[in-house]
């Protein structure tokens, strides 16, 4: 683990390796192959959207997704085998991945801070999705890197959200 006064660089091999791993996520989302991402995660692993910008209390507090193995396969199999109305006719998407932070650096684990700009594009229509990211990405000797705990902070997570039919 680093302290405060620590400079973190994204160069550190450990970091790139996570960069890596998140852009491998958002081109999977936008690929729409749900089955590989969900693959990403660790077995104990979290995928978190929550609604109050400042919360760090997931478990106790309102998420429109917090989601442990159990509840991201099972999201994962309305994406795909179409049971969920929005996923039938989901948008397109195209996101980016950026503005890297690191917030701690160690042999098993790294966390970064970053930030994602969303397009979906359906019916004639663009929408823009921002939000910034902290993932949790535990790291393998053996080189099978896994999300431990996605959170995904909308700006807009105060206000009405429409439904996505993708995944952030």
């Amino acid at each position: 683990m680093t302290d405060a006064t620590t400079v973190l660089s994204t160069t550190d091999p450990r970091v790139v390796r996570a960069i890596e791993l998140i852009w491998r996520e958002a081109e999977l989302l936008d690929r729409k192959d749900y089955t590989a991402w969900n693959g990403l995660y660790a077995d104990d692993g979290l995928y978190i959207i929550p609604i109050d910008p400042h919360t760090e209390d997931f478990a106790n507090t309102l998420n429109m997704v917090y989601d442990d193995a159990r509840m991201r396969q099972m999201r994962v199999t309305r994406m795909i085998e179409g049971y969920a109305i929005a996923a039938v006719d989901a948008a397109r998407t195209v996101r980016t991945v950026s503005r890297f932070v690191p917030e701690s650096v160690a042999d098993d684990e790294v966390v970064l801070r970053s930030a994602q700009i969303l397009i979906a594009y359906k019916r004639g229509r663009h929408d823009i999705w921002a939000g910034d990211l902290v993932h949790r990405i535990r790291l393998s000797e053996a080189g099978e890197d896994r999300i431990a705990q996605k959170v995904v902070r909308l700006v807009d997570s105060e206000e009405a959200v429409p439904a996505a039919g993708f995944l952030l």
